[in-house]
């Protein structure tokens, strides 16, 4: 499966949403194989790592957010949950849980009531090694500015810290499981 023939029946290509996507999704699949290169002992599934980092974002195009160029109506925060159903409908439920995961380090029911989140209440936690490796590989790229700059180890606690402890333990745990 090629990924960017799916990303091509939600979004033009070559336009600047496209490109935003698509280079911020290659930059993570490009960490997560850095990761995977890194444990062969992990015996993770690397083929799916791809697909799967290139598609984690695809939601955005139906989220509100100008300054990534999405004119959807949803708020930005329900791009997991929204790229996991469009995942669904082209029959890839492996897809469609990192979609729904990678938000954050992972969401808790706790996590959305408390903060009063746009979400369906329902635990939203990477599980696997693959939906983890994505997850964290996410974490060090951001779709404004310069995409592919990745951030220190520094930067990525410091952009979670702003959402609770909670995100951030989840992050190191995850950093510690990869071995980073």
């Amino acid at each position: 499966m090629n990924p960017l023939d799916i990303i091509d029946k939600y979004y033009t290509a070559g336009s600047p949403q496209w490109e935003i996507l698509v280079e911020h999704s290659r930059a993570v699949a490009d960490y997560a194989a850095e990761i995977i290169a890194r444990h062969p002992e992990l015996d993770v599934d690397a083929q799916f790592v791809y697909e799967a980092a290139m598609l984690h974002d695809i939601g955005i195009c139906r989220t509100d957010a100008p300054s990534i160029f999405c004119t959807g109506t949803h708020h930005y925060i329900c791009h997991g949950y929204l790229g996991s159903a469009m995942m669904q409908a082209e029959n890839l439920p492996r897809h469609a849980r990192v979609c729904e995961r990678h938000t954050g380090a992972g969401l808790t029911v706790a996590d959305i009531v408390e903060r009063d989140l746009p979400l369906p209440h329902r635990d939203m936690l990477p599980e696997t090694l693959e939906e983890r490796i994505v997850c964290y590989a996410d974490k060090f790229y951001s779709k404004s500015g310069d995409v592919t700059r990745r951030k220190t180890l520094d930067q990525a606690v410091a952009s979670l810290a702003k959402h609770g402890s909670s995100q951030t333990e989840r992050f190191m745990a995850m950093h510690r499981l990869l071995g980073i």
